[in-house]
């Protein structure tokens, strides 16, 4: 009952809580009656199709979490050694599913291979709903520093975003490259929801400039593709998604005169989360994956 009172508390709908958590909405309320009675208080507020925490009902919110990690405690004594099963849903952007997740992603089935991992990707409002309605386990996701009193922020790392070309582009190399100049030259860009795409046309928007695209694409890995093979074309990306091809060479980071932008990889669960066998172990692969520029949150 501790986790349908959570999910009741968490969704404020007794229907949605259901649909989640597969049973009928009549189920739920009868649980939620039963928890009242055998704590002889109320823990809900039913006005109409609205449903509210009563003070009594806020206060048991820690109480029932501590219940669920007892109840997981005593799931893994009783399992003992084997290995983790069953479900990983990961919200994140599409950049970090293309860039940094793949290596973590392989390292995590070798140690949990029975846990069937799924990626779910969206703009930044998407993504944050997707924990609100607790559609992800997990959110690593690209933005501004981002906190909300009910999330766990388990980390977070600094991301320059960077211009970025062919390594044969004539402003390779090149220092104090003026803006308007890289602005002149044909440009591909992510989507226009994208946080940094944001950032950069405020910015340009504040020196009386404007972004004209050639093409707009959400999916970073094409936009590094066309880099490669198109000798003028420039892009503002987050510098993680082309640091493999500029180690090897291939492209170049522009040294643009202007305003350096920065954004922040970020990893959280909701605070109501209950921590299975398998969010565990990504975390631990994901605080190691880091490395030492990252912040512990």
């Amino acid at each position: 009952m501790a986790a349908t009172f959570l999910r009741v508390a968490e969704l404020g709908s007794f229907s949605r809580a259901a649909e989640q958590l597969g049973y009928s909405q009549a189920a739920v309320t009868v649980q939620m009656k039963q928890l009242e009675r055998e704590l002889g208080t109320q823990l809900f507020e039913r006005i109409g199709r609205r449903i509210r925490l009563t003070e009594d009902g806020a206060r048991f919110i820690p109480y029932a979490q501590e219940l669920l990690k007892a109840a997981r405690n005593a799931r893994t004594f009783v399992q003992g050694a084997r290995a983790p099963s069953g479900r990983l849903r990961i919200g994140t952007a599409e950049s970090l599913s293309i860039s940094v997740l793949p290596p973590v992603l392989l390292q995590f089935h070798r140690l949990c291979p029975l846990v069937e991992t799924s990626l779910h990707t969206g703009l930044i409002s998407e993504l944050f709903d997707m924990v609100r309605q607790n559609h992800v386990d997990l959110l690593y996701f690209l933005d501004k520093k981002t906190d909300f009193p009910d999330w766990i922020k388990v980390f977070e790392r600094p991301e320059p975003i960077v211009f970025a070309a062919s390594a044969s582009h004539p402003f390779a190399g090149r220092d104090h490259i003026p803006l308007e100049e890289v602005l002149a030259e044909p440009m591909a860009l992510t989507e226009r929801g994208v946080s940094y795409r944001y950032d950069l046309e405020q910015m340009l928007a504040a020196e009386k400039l404007e972004l004209h695209p050639f093409l707009e694409t959400g999916n970073t890995d094409i936009i590094a593709s066309l880099l490669l093979r198109h000798r003028r074309m420039v892009s503002f990306l987050p510098q993680y998604v082309v640091q493999k091809q500029v180690r090897a060479g291939r492209l170049a980071v522009l040294r643009v005169d202007g305003p350096r932008l920065q954004m922040w990889s970020q990893l959280v669960y909701h605070k109501n989360k209950w921590i299975t066998p398998q969010m565990q172990a990504f975390l631990e692969l994901m605080r190691r994956a880091v490395g030492p520029e990252s912040g512990e949150a």
